[in-house]
């Protein structure tokens, strides 16, 4: 019964996606390795955009806070290895959880049914990190 949900919200999904003129890729994945089975329905625009704001790592956790909306969402650096990135962050900021204002330029991946998006960041530059004069 749980499947033939899933494949009715996966085609109708489908269906209106394929209506629109907007580029977008869509990618279900079914998570055979964990304990329970996890289903996962992504939409991603593909379209970058550069965004202001800042970015926050604590924890293992990246987020980019915008600057114009004051929205928060999780960062994912596709073309940086995620240990280079984590050592970055550290030793600009020399802590967690510090602020650092910067530019990113990516698109949004959205996790439908778990409602939460994903800065898919391409390429970005560090502007200012708080408390610092330079």
């Amino acid at each position: 019964m749980k499947n033939k949900k899933t494949l009715i919200i996966i085609f109708c999904s489908l269906f209106i996606l394929c209506s629109c003129s907007i580029q977008m890729n869509v990618t279900t994945k079914l998570n055979s390795d964990s304990k329970k089975n996890e289903f996962k329905i992504l939409i991603e625009n593909k379209k970058e955009t550069t965004y202001l704001g800042w970015w926050i790592y604590g924890e293992g956790n990246h987020i980019f806070k915008d600057e114009l909306t004051l929205e928060e969402w999780r960062i994912e650096f596709v073309n940086e290895q995620i240990e280079e990135i984590n050592k970055l962050y550290l030793d600009v900021c020399e802590m967690e959880y510090y602020p650092m204002e910067c530019k990113m330029i990516g698109h949004f991946r959205k996790d439908i049914l778990n409602n939460y998006k994903t800065l898919v960041v391409k390429e970005f530059e560090i502007l200012y990190v708080q408390g610092c004069d330079e």
